[in-house]
């Protein structure tokens, strides 16, 4: 009754925490786009299909697995991610009785952070639509963010998607200086465009509304570092794009 579905590229060291997490489901699907270490190994061995694909982009990859499930409810999630036991109950009783007209459910997403889980600011609650019923669900956005959206009615279930983002501090910054020019190039070619004071306003506005408006501050030294790395992320993807509008009016 249930397709699990994940995009995978050497997820070997934390791919099996994620499909293990879903034991009720009858299929799962894992579309890897070019891992050279275990993943294809770890795959087989939790119960997946292993499909090798190119890289299209994130919205399109997801879009891709998406179409492959062959049950009636379909369950997305990252690598990184896992169910929590409370939402594994959650998404088990779902799909036992489903709700008359919902075709799609969130989760709230908790994400673990330099050792820590963090409860506040931009990170939490972070509802994600991730379980549609088949057919009803398509991803959308503007790489490499994307979002799941479906035709018809949501509804929210109880319980946690746990979610380690980054294996380590490093890996961070890696992410923000590659999401950036991503994020920048999709704006771009979408003709959304920078105005001057963009790379300077928005920082400011995204520290103000992670710190304080959504009580970042409660998580402490973690919070505060978060809200200044999401302020930095901000600022540098409207810097990029300033500069690729800059270059292309040449």
């Amino acid at each position: 009754m249930l397709s699990l579905v994940v995009i995978a590229m050497n997820e070997a060291d934390r791919l099996r925490r994620c499909l293990d997490s879903v034991p009720m489901a009858v299929e799962k699907l894992v579309l890897d786009s070019g891992s050279v270490d275990h993943t294809r190994q770890i795959a087989r061995a939790c119960g997946a299909r292993w499909i090798r694909a190119d890289w299209p982009g994130h919205v399109a990859q997801k879009n891709r697995v998406l179409a492959l499930a062959s049950q009636p409810w379909v369950l997305s999630l990252d690598a990184d991610e896992w169910l929590e036991p409370d939402a594994q109950a959650a998404v088990t009783h779902t799909l036992s009785a489903p709700r008359p007209g919902i075709v799609g459910y969130r989760l709230c997403r908790c994400s673990h952070w330099q050792g820590r889980r963090i409860r506040h600011g931009r990170w939490y609650p972070d509802r994600k639509l991730r379980l549609v019923a088949r057919g009803r669900g398509r991803w959308e956005g503007n790489d490499p963010h994307d979002q799941l959206v479906v035709d018809g009615s949501v509804a929210d279930l109880q319980g946690d998607i746990g979610h380690v983002p980054y294996r380590s501090f490093r890996e961070h910054l890696q992410t923000i200086d590659r999401y950036t020019a991503t994020s920048a190039a999709s704006l771009h070619a979408a003709g959304i465009r920078a105005s001057r004071v963009d790379p300077i306003l928005r920082p400011q506005l995204r520290f103000v509304d992670s710190y304080l408006l959504r009580a970042g501050f409660l998580d402490g030294a973690h919070g505060l570092a978060l809200a200044g790395l999401g302020a930095a992320y901000t600022g540098l993807k409207w810097r990029r794009l300033w500069r690729l509008q800059a270059s292309a009016s040449r």
